[in-house]
This record gives structure tokens, sequence and C-alpha cells, in this order.
């Protein structure tokens, strides 16, 4: 095992367990996200639209499995050792209840949880490495995925009840005050969008909803158009239309170096809500950490507003592109130009070079 060779700090371990549930959220969530309610509506004209819908909304169950198998990619892990992650990672997320009827499939379980098991998983595995052989076949999916399962099965409940009062205390909040909600969440998913933190992981793991959901993903929209800005005039033409596409990760190093470049995305953001929250943008939690990638937020939100599709769609426009355009153009000539606050230069990315 390659991971185990080399010495894992507190925070790689920690960023290792983020970056394999991100791409696993990812993969498991993207086709419905995309294409569920598409088939959704079209299944009134064929079985066969209906068939393509349960295929896609299939591909959310195997979320747990797929964060425990790319959570232990990132640390390098064998095959049997990956396996053994996931299965444990799908016991402890809760996704299978077992009832009277037998063993059910209820969802993808408990996001925060999945990821804990699957810590525990890992650890395990860094701990036993070689030592058991040949007979690691044998006792590695009873040691590592017996122990690991167990310890996700009895935290469960616990963890459970923290992420569900988290989800509802921000969602309770946003209904009572709106507006002030909507600021915030659009700056916290504007600044965590270019961190090494998956807003999609956090997005589905408090299970935020509603105008806080559409908040997020109005954050998200709004921190890619203020970078694709930012980006546009100091970099190649590459730079930029990764940044719109959805790689804003890849500026998180400009954001370390320069600190001062969340000004700008920031308060770009905290427009983008005041008017994501007046003109009452929805989502999901599917929808809440993407942003403009894959229209995914564009479209969930026309889907839950309410109103002509004329009018939703023009909302859903104003608040993704027109007004976090704007603003983001105001903001980067007012501190470039007129304060002087900082340099075009903040947003050179100097892996291009």
């Amino acid at each position: 095992m390659d991971g185990a060779k080399e010495r894992i700090t507190p925070k790689k371990f920690l960023f290792n367990i983020l970056n394999g549930v991100a791409l696993a959220i990812v993969v498991g969530l993207i086709p419905n996200a995309i294409l569920g309610g598409l088939f959704g509506y079209l299944a009134q004209y064929g079985d066969i639209f209906t068939t393509l819908q349960n295929v896609v909304v299939g591909i959310q169950f195997t979320i747990p499995v797929l964060t425990g198998v790319l959570i232990a990619m990132q640390f390098g892990m064998t095959p049997l050792q990956t396996v053994v992650v996931g299965t444990a990672a799908f016991v402890g997320s809760g996704a299978a209840e077992f009832t009277d009827s037998g063993w059910i499939i209820t969802g993808i379980g408990d996001l925060i949880n999945t990821m804990i098991t699957s810590a525990i998983a890992v650890g395990i595995m860094l701990i036993i490495k070689d030592k058991l052989g040949s007979l690691s076949i044998i006792l590695l999916p009873i040691i590592g995925g017996g122990i690991a399962g167990l310890a996700g099965i009895l935290l469960l409940p616990y963890v459970n009840t923290i992420t569900l009062g988290l989800g509802l205390l921000i969602n309770s909040i946003t209904t009572t005050q709106p507006i002030i909600m909507s600021i915030l969440i659009s700056v916290l998913f504007s600044i965590v969008i270019i961190s090494p933190v998956s807003t999609v992981a956090i997005a589905y793991a408090i299970g935020i909803s509603g105008v806080a959901a559409g908040s997020a993903a109005i954050g998200v929209a709004s921190a890619a158009i203020m970078l694709f800005i930012g980006t546009y005039k100091v970099n190649k033409i590459g730079v930029p239309i990764a940044v719109i596409l959805g790689a804003m990760k890849m500026m998180m190093p400009n954001m370390i170096r320069y600190p001062i470049l969340l000004l700008p995305v920031s308060l770009t953001a905290a427009v983008s809500g005041l008017v994501s929250g007046l003109l009452n943008i929805q989502g999901t939690p599917a929808s809440a950490g993407f942003g403009l990638v894959g229209f995914v937020g564009p479209i969930q939100s026309i889907a839950l507003l309410d109103g002509g599709i004329g009018s939703v769609i023009f909302k859903v426009i104003v608040a993704y592109v027109i007004v976090p355009l704007i603003s983001a153009l105001l903001f980067h000539y007012l501190f470039v130009k007129i304060l002087k606050i900082y340099k075009p230069t903040i947003f050179y990315f100097e892996a291009e070079s």
C-alpha cells in the first residue's frame, strides 16, 4: 500500500476523506440531479423514461459504497483493502435497514456517518497494513469491515440526530429570516467552494433544502463568475473557462497566498444571496453545492419555483447569472481601479506557467 509508506498527517488524512466523499457525491448524484427531473416529466410519454429515471435514481444508492471506495483510493490502498472500506462504509451509512421483511434500501444513509465509518476502516487498514500475510483475504474483511461497520452502526443514531438537527436548524432559521440567512449561506458557500472542503458534501450531509439550498447554489455560482472575471485578463483562456465550468478549487493556492481575493468573492455572493432571497430561489440538497456546474442549480430552481415558465426562467437567469455578473464586474473594478485594494495579478494561476 503506497499511501501507508508515507507519513500521513491529520490534515492529509482529513483532506483525503473529504476529497473521496466529494468525488463520490458528484459521481452518485450528477445523473439524477441533471436528468432525474427531465425523465420524471417525460415518463408520461413512455415507459422507457420511467426506466431511465429508475436508473439515475438507482445510481444514488451507490453513494455509501462509492464513498468508502474512493476514500480508500485516496490513501493508495490495495484492491482488497479498498473494497473492505467500501463494505464498511455501506453498513455504517444506515442506507440499509433491517425490518421484519428483511433488509431494505432506505436511501443513501447519513453521509457524515459514512465518512466516519470510512475513516475508522481506513485507520484499521493503516494499522494492520500487511501484517496478516496470506490470511488477509479471510481476516481483513472480518477485522476491517466488521469492526468499522459495527462502529458505524453504533454511532449512527447519535450522528444522525446531530446532522438532522443541524439541517433543520438552518432550514428553520432560513424560513424565519430568509433574507439574512440567504446572504450568510451564499457567502459561506462562495468561500467553501474555493477551499479544500466540498460544498456538495456539506449540503448533502446536513440536508440543506428550500431557500437555504437555493442560496447555497447561488453562492457557488457567484464565486465561479467572480473568479471568471478575475482570471480572464491575467491568464490564458483555459483558466477562466475551467473556472466557470466548475474548477473553482484550482484557485485555492491564490486564496491562501492572497486572502484579499475573498473580498470580491464574498461581496459578490452577498449581493447575489440578497437577490436570491428576495426572489425566493430554492434548491435541494443535491443541487445546493453545484451552482452552475452542469446547470444543476438552475435546473432544480426552475423545477421548484412557482409561476409561468417564462417568469420562472427569467428569475433564475437574473439570480444565477445577471446579478452575480454585474456585481462581480463592479466590485472588481472598484477594488482594482478606484480603491486599489488589490492588483489583478492575485488571480494569476501560477501552475499555468
